[in-house]
């Protein structure tokens, strides 16, 4: 068994550790950032923890109503260019919290006047020492390069903060471990499935709302583990042109929560069918599933709001087990490390 795979399976508790231990911290935290009007969130991530800041900016402009950027690093680091951020919250988010061209983001996005906020897996790292508060993401040494439970304990955090942002006590997140440990039960399912995918070397993946991080999430995973070139879009942007691409025997993976953008799914869903694309669908919907090529059902029926971190759990495991299927260690994909310095 590959350590990707152990590591995956240890998500439930991790999700659960995290939530527990930084409960009050973030309750505190929150509290004194509400004191005053935050006019402007920042979010700063390089590589996954970039797929993690793509959920937060969705889940924080929908929970809270603040603006969200996603910083560009190199604004700050080649152009050299420091921003006006007064009474601004720069949230830097990263494993190891030693990826220098995002701390050196942080630093500057400090020097123009923002509260800085780190979600990192080391309370000890740099970055922990350039923010004003740190968030501890509780997964436990990570030793497969491909991240998947420092990715979910990421989301767990942004979670936290977009819950007491808006003053709520987090009791409605302690479902998220549990509708995790759901979703490993699909291991069996996604086994059965892998073996059609072996010689896949291209494929898309699509996402809406929140789960279009989800979408980026497994694209990564899959390009990382496995060196098949994946794409993800929207399901609206795939519409805008790229759908274009699609054929025949075309491989499509799309997420497809009950929720706001489920009827745009089911649209997508519909025309991929037409178009005999081989679509790989993940859904508790079964009105959905029965468009798919391979369906994949979840074992539970979970909101959209809450929905991204047990569905990015099939998806791991995809990777995961196509990435054996073809020969392949997710643990140690060439070319990567576990720490990447860019600038």
């Amino acid at each position: 068994m590959s350590i990707m795979l152990q590591e995956i399976r240890e998500q439930p508790g991790a999700l659960e550790r995290t939530l527990r231990a930084e409960r009050r911290h973030m309750l505190q935290v929150a509290a004194r950032l509400r004191a005053r009007p935050i006019p402007l969130v920042v979010i700063v991530a390089r590589g996954t923890s970039d797929n993690a800041a793509r959920f937060g900016r969705y889940l924080l402009e929908i929970t809270t109503g603040i603006p969200v950027s996603l910083a560009a690093p190199s604004v700050h680091t080649l152009y050299r260019r420091r921003l006006s951020l007064r009474d601004a919250v720069v949230i830097g988010i990263s494993q190891s919290g030693e990826g220098v061209d995002v701390n050196r983001v942080l630093e500057s996005c400090r020097r123009g006047g923002a509260t800085i906020l780190a979600i990192t897996n080391s309370a000890r790292s740099s970055m922990a020492r350039v923010a004003d508060e740190t968030f501890v993401t509780r997964a436990g040494r990570e030793r497969s390069v491909a991240a998947t439970k420092t990715y979910t304990t990421q989301l767990m955090l942004l979670y936290m903060l977009a819950e007491a942002l808006r003053g709520g006590d987090l009791a409605a997140l302690a479902r998220i471990p549990d509708d995790a440990a759901a979703a490993l039960g699909l291991e069996e399912r996604i086994g059965e499935l892998v073996e059609r995918y072996r010689f896949m070397d291209h494929c898309v993946v699509l996402g809406r709302g929140l789960n279009h991080a989800t979408a980026h999430e497994l694209a990564i995973k899959l390009m990382e583990t496995c060196y098949v070139m994946s794409e993800p879009f929207s399901s609206a942007d795939l519409l805008h042109g790229p759908v274009a691409m699609i054929e025949r025997h075309f491989p499509v993976f799309l997420f497809a929560p009950p929720g706001p953008v489920f009827r745009d799914l089911e649209r997508v869903a519909a025309r991929l069918e037409t178009l005999h694309a081989d679509s790989l669908i993940v859904s508790s919907e079964r009105r959905i599933l029965r468009h798919a090529t391979c369906p994949v059902e979840m074992p539970r029926r979970i909101e959209d709001l809450y929905s991204p971190i047990p569905y990015i759990v099939p998806g791991q495991i995809l990777a995961a087990l196509l990435a054996r299927e073809k020969g392949l260690s997710p643990d140690r994909p060439r070319s990567l490390t576990k720490v990447t310095r860019t600038l």
